[in-house]
C-alpha cells in the first residue's frame, strides 16, 4: 500500500489525538507538578518519582498493546484507550491524597500504550501507509508541546492544577474518543483493522525470539533506551531546567521553541529524506540531542543560546519521533510491526521512567550543570549504539548482495510499500 492511499484526514484525525495525547498526558505534568507537590505535601522529586515507576509499568505493557493492535487493530484498541486516559485524569484531579494522585498518574501512563505514538504508527500502517505516513503524523503532533506549555501555564493562572485535569479528561472524552471511534470505522471499512496482521495461532508474546534477541535488535534496543532516558530527563523538566541555568522569565518562551523545531526537522525530512537510510536518521537524531545540550551548557544563560539548544534538541527529538516507527519497518520488515513497535517502546519506557527523578536527584547531589553534562555523555553512547547498528545492517545489505534494495528500492518507503500486504490470508514480509 502507498501512502496516497490513506485519507488526508485520517493523518490530521490521528494528528490531532496525539497533540491532545502528549498535551495532558505527558507535557503538562512538568508545569503542574509544583502546585501538586505543594498541595499534596511532597517534594518535587517524589511526584517525578510517580511519574517514573508510571513509565516503568507502561514499558512493561507495551510490548502487549503493540501484539494487540497487530492482532484486533489499532484504531480499535484507541477507543477504550481514550476513555481510559480521561478517566486517568480524572482521578488525578479528585485524588484525595497522595496515593490517589500516584494511582492515577499510574493510570495516565498505561494508558498512554494504547493511545499515543507506538499504537498511533499500528493505525497508519494498517491504514494502507508506511514511512511518510508517519512522517506526516508526526509533523503535526510536534506541536503538542508550543500548545500545551503555553496553554497549561495560562490555565494554572487562572484555575488550580485539579481544575485543569478536569478539563484535559474532557479533551480525550470529547474530541480524542470520537475522533479514534470514526478512525476504527474508517479502518474497518477499508478492510484493515479487522484483518490480523499475525496468523491466528501467533502468540501475543512479539517476534520470534531469535529474530527479536539478535545483536542488530539488541542494538536497535539499547540505542532507543539510551536516546529515551537522554530526552524524557530534559524533556519533562524543560522549563524547570531552563530556569535553573539562569533564563528566568525567558524559560517558557524558549522552551516553546522545542515544538516548532521539531515540526520542522519533520518537514526536512518529508521533503528532503526520501531514500535516506532511516539509521543515518537515527545518527542524525541522537547528534541533535546530545550536541543541542552541550551547546546550553557551554552558553548558558545566554538567551540566543538557550534558544539555539531548543532548536537542536527539538530537531533531534522530531526526527526520532520518526525513526521509532520507520527503522523497525527498514530493519524487520512488516511483519509483526506492531510488535517490533512495542518493545522499541518498552526500551525507551524504560529508561524514561528512571529519568526525571533521576535526573532530579542528580541535580540535588552534583548540581544542574554536571548532572546535564552526564546526559550529555549518554548521547554519545546512543550515538555509539546507531552507528553500531548502521554498520550491522551495510554489512547485511552487502552480503545478501543488495537484494533487500532490490526488493524495495528507495528504502523504508518502499519497503512498507508493498501492495495488499495484509489482503486476507496473504501475508508479505520484506526482511
Amino acid at each position: 500500500m502507498s501512502d496516497a492511499k490513506i485519507p488526508a484526514c485520517a493523518i490530521w484525525a490521528l494528528g490531532t489525538t496525539q497533540i491532545v495525547g502528549y498535551g495532558t498526558l505527558y507535557y503538562s505534568y512538568s508545569i503542574l507538578a509544583p502546585a501538586v507537590a505543594a498541595e499534596l505535601a511532597w517534594s518535587q522529586q517524589w511526584v517525578f518519582a510517580v511519574l517514573s515507576v508510571s513509565l516503568l509499568a507502561s514499558a512493561v505493557v507495551a510490548p502487549f498493546a503493540g501484539s494487540l493492535a497487530d492482532r484486533v487493530g489499532a484504531g480499535r484498541l484507541m477507543v477504550p484507550g481514550s476513555l481510559a486516559a480521561a478517566v486517568a485524569l480524572l482521578l488525578c484531579a479528585l485524588a484525595p491524597g497522595r496515593a490517589g494522585f500516584a494511582m492515577g498518574v499510574l493510570a495516565m501512563e498505561l494508558a498512554s500504550c494504547f493511545v499515543l505514538y507506538s499504537t498511533a504508527f499500528v493505525a497508519i500502517v494498517q491504514l494502507g501507509g508506511a514511512g511518510r505516513g508517519i512522517t506526516h503524523l508526526t509533523l503535526i503532533a510536534g506541536f503538542a508541546s508550543t500548545l500545551f506549555w503555553p496553554l497549561t501555564t495560562l490555565l494554572h493562572q487562572h484555575l488550580g492544577w485539579r481544575e485543569v485535569l478536569v478539563l484535559f479528561a474532557a479533551l480525550n472524552a470529547f474530541v480524542c474518543l470520537p475522533i479514534h471511534w470514526w478512525l476504527a470505522r474508517l479502518s474497518s471499512r477499508i478492510g484493515k483493522a479487522r484483518e490480523r496482521i499475525v496468523p491466528v495461532t501467533a502468540s501475543l508474546s512479539g517476534p520470534g525470539p531469535g529474530r527479536r534477541w539478535s545483536l542488530l535488535f539488541v542494538l536497535v534496543l539499547a540505542g532507543f533506551a539510551i536516546e529515551g532516558f537522554m530526552l524524557s530527563a530534559v524533556l519533562v523538566q524543560m522549563v524547570p531546567l531552563l530556569t535553573l541555568v539562569g533564563l528566568g522569565g525567558a524559560s517558557v518562551p524558549v522552551a516553546s521553541l522545542f515544538g516548532p523545531s521539531q515540526v520542522a526537522s519533520r518537514l526536512v525530512n518529508m521533503l528532503f529524506g526520501r531514500g535516506l537510510p532511516q539509521t543515518s536518521l537515527a545518527l542524525g537524531a541522537t547528534a541533535g540531542l546530545a550536541g543541542g545540550l552541550a551547546v546550553l551548557l557551554m552558553v548558558a544563560p545566554s538567551v540566543a543560546g538557550a534558544m539555539l539548544f531548543a532548536v537542536l534538541f527539538g530537531f533531534g527529538s522530531g526526527l526520532m519521533s520518526i525513526v521509532g516507527g520507520t527503522l523497525p519497518l527498514e530493519l524487520f520488515g512488516q511483519q509483526r510491526y506492531g510488535s517490533y513497535v512495542g518493545w522499541i517502546t518498552a526500551a525507551r519506557q524504560f529508561s524514561s521512567a528512571f529519568a526525571p527523578f533521576g535526573l532530579t536527584l542528580m541535580i540535588s547531589g552534583l548540581g544542574v550543570f554536571p548532572a546535564l553534562w552526564l546526559n550529555v555523555v549518554v548521547g554519545l553512547v546512543g550515538i555509539a549504539a546507531f552507528a553500531a547498528v548502521a554498520l550491522i545492517s551495510r554489512q547485511s545489505r552487502n552480503e545478501t548482495g543488495g537484494m533487500a534494495d532490490a526488493a524495495a528500492p528507495g528504502g523504508a518507503d518502499s519497503v512498507t510499500a508493498a501492495p495488499d500486504y495484509m489482503s486476507g490470508a496473504r501475508l508479505k514480509t520484506l526482511n
